[in-house]
C-alpha cells in the first residue's frame, strides 16, 4: 500500500517510473490546448497590424505617435505587458498552484483581448493589449512549470515537442484568419476585430481543462499538502496501470529537494543557480530577437522583399503551416539529444535561413526560407521551454522561470523598434543582420555555460 503522506521525493519517484500511456498524453494535450489560445494571442500581432492600418486606427510607416511606428509600438506594448506578467507575477503559480493560475490567467488575457477588439483608437487598442499581455506572461510561465512537473523524466522532451506542435497550430490559424478577414469588413465590421476576438473562445474550453487536469502533485507535496498529493498521484497511477495492462515498475530512489529551503527569488542568486540565472538572462534577451523579429513581422518582411499587401498575407499563411507540423520531426531526437545542443542548432538555423531570406526575391524562395526560419524558431522555442524549468527547483520554479524569461519580453519591447528601424533603412538584409548577431550570442551563452539535463530527474538537475 502506498504511503498516504508522500514526500516530494516520493512523488518524483512515482511519477518518473510511469510508462507513456494515453492518460499521460491526454494531460499533455489538454495543457497544450489551453496554451494554444495564449500563443495565438501572442502571435496575432503580425496579422492584426495590417488590419489596424487599413481601418485607419494605425498609421503606416513611422507616422504614429512621436514619429514612431504604430506597429512597432503595438508589438512593444504587448511585450511590456508580458514583461510585467512574467517578472511581477511569475510567483503566483508557486504560491497559489499551477492549476488555479493556469485557469485564471487564461481567462484574464482572453477577456482583455476581447475588449481590445472593440477599441477604435491607438490608445484604447494599446492599453488593452498591455493588460492582455500581463495575463499571457503569467500563463507562459505557469504552463512550462506545470507540464515539466506532470510528465515522467523520460518524456519531458517529447512532451514539450507535442506541446509546441499543438500550440503552434494557432499560428496558421492566425495567419488564415488574417488572410481571410483583414482585407474585408464582414457585416460592416473591420475584419481585424474578428481576428483579435478569437481568443475569447478560450473561456469556453478552460473549465473542462480545469476539471480534467489535476494540480501538480510535486507542488502539493512541496506545500505540505501530502494527502492531496497522494490522491492525485494515486489517481494518475490507477489510470496508467489500467491502460498499460501491467503492474507499474517499482519506484527508483529519487533525490529530495533541500528540506526547509526558503521559497524566495533570492535563491536563484546562490550557487548552482546564479550561473544558470545569468546565462538564461543573456540567452533570453537575445533569443527573442530571432523568434519575434521574424514572427511578428512576417507580412512586413515579405512586403519588403517585393510581395504586395494581399500576397504577403497569403505567403505568411503558407509559411505559418510549418509551425504545427515541423515540431513532430523533433520527436525523433527530443529525448535523445541534449537540449542545450538543440538550442544551439536552432539558433544557427535561424541565422542561416534568415541570411538566405534577405537575399531572395522569388515567391518560392521567400516561402522556403520562411519555412526554414519558422522550423528553426520552433525548435528553439520547444527546447527553451523544456530547458528553463529543468534548471530550477520546484519551490521557486515558476518565479525563477518568470524572472529569466522576462528578459525576453524586455528585449522585445526595444527590439520591435530596432526591427522597424532596420526594416525602414536597410530592408530585410538589415533586419536579418541584426537577428544573426543576436543568434551568435545565443550560441555562445548556451553552448559554453548551459548544463546538461537529458534523462535526469528534476530534483537531480536542481538539488
Amino acid at each position: 500500500m502506498q504511503d498516504t503522506m508522500p514526500t516530494a521525493a516520493a512523488i518524483t519517484a512515482r511519477l518518473d517510473r510511469l510508462p507513456a500511456t494515453r492518460h499521460i498524453w491526454k494531460l499533455v494535450l489538454l495543457l497544450s490546448v489551453g496554451g494554444c489560445f495564449e500563443l495565438y494571442d501572442l502571435l496575432m500581432t503580425a496579422y492584426v497590424s495590417p488590419g489596424l492600418i487599413r481601418a485607419g486606427i494605425f498609421h503606416p510607416g513611422a507616422q504614429g505617435f512621436l514619429g514612431l511606428s504604430d506597429q512597432a509600438a503595438f508589438a512593444s506594448i504587448t511585450f511590456a505587458g508580458l514583461f510585467v506578467g512574467t517578472i511581477g507575477f511569475g510567483y503566483v503559480a508557486d504560491r497559489y498552484g499551477r492549476r488555479a493560475i493556469f485557469t485564471y490567467a487564461l481567462l484574464w488575457y482572453s477577456a482583455a483581448t476581447l475588449v481590445m477588439a472593440t477599441r477604435s483608437t491607438v490608445l484604447g487598442v494599446d492599453l488593452w493589449r498591455f493588460i492582455a499581455g500581463v495575463g499571457v506572461g503569467v500563463e507562459l510561465v505557469t504552463i512550462d512549470s506545470y507540464l515539466a512537473e506532470l510528465v515522467p523524466k523520460r518524456l519531458r522532451g517529447r512532451a514539450f515537442t507535442v506541446n509546441q506542435a499543438i500550440q503552434f497550430a494557432s499560428v496558421p490559424m492566425a495567419a488564415l484568419m488574417g488572410w481571410i478577414f483583414v482585407p474585408i469588413d464582414p457585416f460592416g465590421i473591420a475584419g481585424w476585430r474578428f481576428v483579435a476576438a478569437f481568443p475569447a473562445l478560450a473561456a469556453i474550453v478552460v473549465w473542462y481543462i480545469r476539471r480534467a487536469v489535476p494540480e501538480s502533485p510535486r507542488w502539493l507535496a512541496r506545500q505540505g499538502r501530502g494527502a492531496e498529493a497522494a490522491r492525485v498521484i494515486e489517481a494518475i497511477e490507477a489510470r496508467v496501470a489500467a491502460q498499460s495492462k501491467a503492474p507499474l515498475p517499482a519506484p527508483e530512489p529519487a533525490p529530495a529537494e533541500i528540506a526547509g529551503a526558503r521559497e524566495t527569488l533570492a535563491e536563484i542568486w546562490v550557487p548552482p543557480y546564479r550561473r544558470r540565472t545569468i546565462m538564461l538572462m543573456v540567452f533570453n534577451f537575445c533569443q527573442t530577437i530571432g523568434f519575434y523579429g521574424f514572427n511578428n513581422w512576417v507580412p512586413a518582411l515579405l512586403a519588403a522583399q517585393g510581395a504586395g499587401f494581399t500576397r504577403s498575407l497569403q505567403y505568411s499563411f503558407v509559411i505559418a503551416l510549418a509551425s504545427p507540423t515541423m515540431p513532430f520531426l523533433f520527436l525523433l531526437f527530443a529525448d535523445r539529444t541534449e537540449r542545450k545542443w538543440q538550442i544551439v542548432a536552432a539558433a544557427c538555423g535561424t541565422a542561416g535561413f534568415g541570411a538566405l531570406f534577405a537575399l531572395s526575391a522569388s515567391p518560392l524562395w521567400l516561402i522556403l526560407c520562411g519555412i526554414g526560419i519558422t522550423t528553426s524558431n520552433n525548435l528553439l522555442s520547444y527546447a527553451l521551454h523544456a530547458y528553463q524549468p529543468e534548471l530550477f527547483p520546484t519551490r521557486v520554479r515558476a518565479r525563477a522561470v518568470g524572472f529569466v524569461y522576462s528578459f525576453s519580453r524586455l528585449s522585445t519591447v526595444f527590439s520591435s523598434f530596432m526591427i522597424a528601424f532596420f526594416l525602414a533603412r536597410s530592408g530585410a538584409p538589415g533586419v536579418f543582420a541584426f537577428i544573426g548577431a543576436a543568434m551568435l550570442v545565443v550560441v555562445l551563452s548556451i553552448g559554453l555555460f548551459g548544463p546538461r539535463t537529458r534523462g535526469l530527474p528534476l530534483e537531480l538537475i536542481s538539488p
